[in-house]
C-alpha cells in the first residue's frame, strides 16, 4: 500500500441518497490511484462500505465497482413498488413514502410490516459472504450501531461481521423492529456515530480520512413548515454525534503547540498531528432533494445520484488526490468549531 496515497473513508448514512456515495467510490476505484486502509460506515455507508469491500476481495477495483452496481440495482428492483418515484419525480418523495412517514407516527414497525418482509436483507445475505470477509476483508471495515437500551455506540468490526450486523446499521426504529444479535437490540448507526470517525484514527495506519457526507453541513433557510421542522430535527438528530466528535478532533488539533519548544510529543500528539482530513460534502449536493427521498427507490433515481456522486468525486482527486498524504485539503477547525 502507497502511503502518500493511502486513504480511509468516513461514509455517512442516509437511505437512498447513500447511492451518492456509490458515485463518489465509483469515481475513487476509476481512478485507480488511491488505496484503502479502513472503513467507517453507519446505514448506508455501511452497505456501500461493506460492498466494496467484497467486490475488492473477489475482484480487485473492478470487482468493487461491479459488487456497487449490482448491489444498487438489486435494491431498486427489491423495493416495493409504492416506494418507487418515476424519473421526472426524482427529487421529490413518493407519495407513499409520505404516508408511511405519517403512519410511523402511530403504528409500531410490527403493524406497518405484520408478515416481516425484508427485502434488503434478502439482497444482503445473497451478495455478500460474511464468513469470508471476516477471514480476508481487504480493509479494515468499522460498522455503527446504536444499542437501544443504553443509546451508546456499538462497531462491528471485521471479525463480527454479519448480516444482521449490517442490518442493524441501517434499522431505523419507526419502520423496522430493532435488530437483535447476541441478546442485544440495535438500531440505526446514525444515532450514535454517523459516521464514527474514531476507528479509524486509532486503528488505521493512514493518516488521510476522507469524509462522504449527505447531511449539508449548513442549510441557509429556515424551516418553518410542520414536515420542514421535522425533516430538519431528524437531520440534526442524525449528525448531532459526527458533528461532536470532528469539534473534538478540530479542537484538540488546534491546542497541539506549532513548535516543538524543546519537548517531545507522546504518541497521541504526534497522531494528532499527522492526522489529515478531506471533504466531499454530499450533503450540500443533494440539497434539491426533498428529504424524504432517502426513504425512496427506483433505479432511474439511484442512477441519477450515482452520477452526481461521480462528478463530485472526480472534481474532488482532480483538485485534491495531491494532497494525500501531505496535507489536509479541508480545514476541520473552520468546519467544526
Amino acid at each position: 500500500m502507497a502511503k502518500r496515497r493511502a486513504l480511509n473513508l468516513a461514509l455517512q448514512g442516509g437511505g437512498a441518497h447513500g447511492a451518492f456515495t456509490w458515485g463518489v467510490l465509483d469515481a475513487l476505484l476509476e481512478d485507480g490511484q488511491t488505496e484503502f486502509d479502513g472503513i467507517s460506515g453507519a446505514s448506508a455507508g455501511a452497505m456501500n462500505a461493506v460492498v466494496l469491500a467484497q467486490g475488492l476481495m473477489e475482484g480487485g477495483r473492478d470487482g468493487a465497482r461491479a459488487a456497487l452496481e449490482r448491489f444498487w440495482h438489486d435494491v431498486a428492483a427489491a423495493a416495493p413498488k409504492g416506494l418507487t418515484v418515476e424519473e421526472g419525480r426524482a427529487v421529490d418523495a413518493a407519495p407513499v413514502v409520505k404516508l408511511m412517514m405519517q403512519w410511523a407516527q402511530y403504528l409500531t414497525p410490527a403493524q406497518m410490516n405484520p408478515l416481516g418482509l425484508d427485502p434488503l436483507g434478502d439482497v444482503v445475505r445473497k451478495q455478500i459472504d460474511f464468513e469470508k470477509l471476516r477471514r480476508a476483508s481487504p480493509v479494515k471495515l468499522f460498522v455503527a450501531a446504536t444499542r437501544v437500551k443504553t443509546g451508546k455506540l456499538h462497531i462491528f468490526r471485521n471479525a463480527h461481521l454479519s448480516a444482521e450486523a449490517l442490518l442493524a446499521s441501517a434499522c431505523l426504529p419507526t419502520i423496522h423492529a430493532p435488530v437483535v444479535i447476541d441478546g442485544e437490540a440495535y438500531w440505526d448507526g446514525g444515532y450514535a456515530g454517523n459516521p464514527a470517525v474514531f476507528p479509524l484514527f486509532y486503528e488505521c495506519h493512514s493518516p488521510d480520512t476522507l469524509l462522504v457526507l449527505l447531511n449539508p453541513l449548513e442549510r441557509s433557510k429556515m424551516p418553518t413548515t410542520a414536515d420542514a421542522i421535522a425533516d430538519r430535527v431528524a437531520e440534526v438528530g442524525f449528525s448531532a454525534a459526527f458533528l461532536r466528535e470532528m469539534r473534538m478532533f478540530a479542537l484538540l488539533q488546534s491546542q497541539l503547540p506549532k513548535r516543538w519548544l524543546g519537548f517531545s510529543l507522546g504518541i497521541m500528539e504526534r497522531r494528532l498531528r499527522k492526522a489529515r482530513f478531506h471533504l466531499i460534502d454530499g450533503g450540500h449536493a443533494l440539497l434539491g432533494y426533498d428529504p424524504d427521498t432517502k426513504l425512496t427507490a427506483g433505479l432511474q433515481f439511484f442512477e441519477r445520484l450515482r452520477e452526481l456522486g461521480h462528478r463530485h468525486g472526480k472534481a474532488w482527486l482532480s483538485a485534491h488526490s495531491a494532497a494525500v498524504g501531505k496535507t489536509s485539503s479541508v480545514d476541520i477547525c473552520e468546519l467544526f468549531l
